[in-house]
């Protein structure tokens, strides 16, 4: 059965995710509420493959209302448990979230598929576009904390003022590589995603300040002791002196001695300069994804 998900999914959708992508991270009361309190603009809406009472599959459709392009929307992370594949789940699910976002209006889709799954992707009329890189840090080994350089000073998210921080992602986001801008991010959607997420840790989210300005950051999510680097920028004018690297650093070092084990992150294949940090700290390959684009006629 191919039905619409409920808050009470929460826990089974949480328990799929880990089996068919280990390196993502979001926990099962964050999980909830996206169910139950989707954010506003998206026309947001899951759908999950139930057998015998057990769910077994997942995807989401939206509105992409993060850029200025119009008429864009997401298939996002479609998956059927391996045990379950092959029985035409994966096919349902994805065409009950195509007739979503095509009655939504939307004309240019994208969605994601693993490497192994690119072949379902075309024959569902995607393209595969760019490649990402998922990786993991094994934290038991944290770095050590980082002294920044005269004139320089690390500050907790937990401590900000949440509007100074949106005005630093908005910045910094904007010429981010992929298929779509990221270049509209209003206070209320940057609030839903990031401030009020259920997994934020803003002790252990750092940002940079120079001169009395937020020049770059990096945001810690968590699930028990899982993290994921859920966005690490710099504003276009101060890049190039270690920020990143600097604010990553003190995000990971303040995660691990707040009981984070594992940390994951994922980059564009063409974001060399996040991937440059991320060697830099020790962070290995785990997996890839593709991400799909489709147009509508």
């Amino acid at each position: 059965m191919i039905r619409d998900a409920c808050p009470d999914d929460a826990a089974d959708v949480v328990a799929l995710r880990a089996v068919v992508y280990p390196y993502l991270v979001r926990g099962v009361d964050s999980t909830r509420k996206m169910i139950a309190e989707p954010p506003a603009g998206e026309d947001w809406t899951a759908y999950v493959a139930e057998v015998d009472g057990r769910v077994v599959g997942w995807v989401s459709a939206f509105r992409n209302i993060g850029t200025t392009e119009p008429d864009v929307g997401e298939i996002a992370l479609p998956h059927v448990h391996p045990a379950h594949r092959r029985r035409g789940l994966g096919h349902a699910l994805v065409t009950r979230a195509l007739d979503r976002v095509t009655a939504l209006g939307i004309r240019r889709i994208r969605t994601w598929a693993q490497p192994e799954s690119l072949s379902f992707a075309r024959r569902h009329g995607f393209t595969p576009s760019r490649e990402v890189r998922y990786s993991a840090l094994d934290l038991r080994s944290a770095p050590s904390a980082p002294t920044p350089p005269p004139g320089v000073s690390l500050h907790p998210l937990a401590g900000l003022d949440p509007r100074r921080v949106h005005r630093l992602e908005a910045a910094a986001a904007a010429d981010e590589p992929g298929d779509v801008p990221v270049d509209v991010v209003t206070y209320d959607q940057w609030r839903y995603d990031v401030w009020d997420n259920l997994g934020l840790d803003r002790e252990a989210s750092t940002a940079v300040e120079v001169d009395g300005e937020l020049v770059s950051f990096s945001v810690v999510k968590r699930d028990g002791d899982r993290m994921w680097s859920d966005y690490t920028g710099t504003l276009p004018e101060h890049r190039g002196r270690g920020f990143a690297l600097l604010a990553k650093r003190a995000a990971l070092h303040r995660a691990a001695a707040r009981g984070v084990r594992v940390a994951y992150t994922s980059n564009d294949e063409a974001n060399a300069p996040m991937l440059a940090v991320n060697a830099r700290l020790g962070y290995r390959a785990v997996a890839s994804q593709w991400s799909c684009l489709r147009e509508q006629p």
